[in-house]
């Protein structure tokens, strides 16, 4: 198996779970979230199997980011509806080090490549997962911080989130 047959299964992969937590959070602001990472993961492999079999293909902007933005800007509810949701923060870490771990691979054939299209478009997937990463290390300090959080003057100034 060569790095882009690997890289296309690791899509698949990552599309199924993201489908997988899309349906077990379909009555929360999550369900969105999960559904445009599992289609970006799709988008991803077809980009691949493009790349495989020397289809031209285009690496077009994601919009996935700002879509996630805006379920983010309603935090009290959002939050509220997170509390009734138990070990989802395990759900994101796991989602976060997925994302990581398809960053350093794609970082890695990025290097070992030698056929500029093939490195222009593992560069591009570099992007795209640094992009999925952001989403769950906010979702995650949205999810920690009221824990941690200390609103005293007591304690100084804080950063604002």
């Amino acid at each position: 198996m060569n790095s882009i047959e690997f890289a296309i299964k690791m899509e698949h992969d990552g599309e199924k779970y993201y489908r997988e937590q899309a349906e077990s959070n379909q009555d929360n602001p999550l369900n969105v979230i999960f559904l445009f990472l599992a289609d970006d993961e799709k988008g991803h492999a077809v980009l691949l199997e493009n790349e495989l079999k020397k289809i031209t293909y285009e690496l077009g902007d994601n919009e996935t980011l700002s879509h996630t933005d805006n379920v983010f800007k309603d935090r009290g509810e959002f939050k509220n509806k997170f509390e009734k949701i138990p070990n989802q923060l395990d759900v994101y870490r796991m989602a976060l080090q997925m994302e990581k771990d398809s960053i350093e691979l794609y970082e890695k054939f990025f290097k070992e490549t030698t056929d500029e299209q093939t490195k222009k478009l593992f560069g591009y997937l570099v992007k795209q997962e640094e992009n999925h990463f952001k989403i769950f290390d906010n979702l995650i300090n949205l999810v920690e911080r009221p824990e941690e959080w200390v609103e005293d003057a007591e304690f100084g100034v804080r950063e604002e989130y």
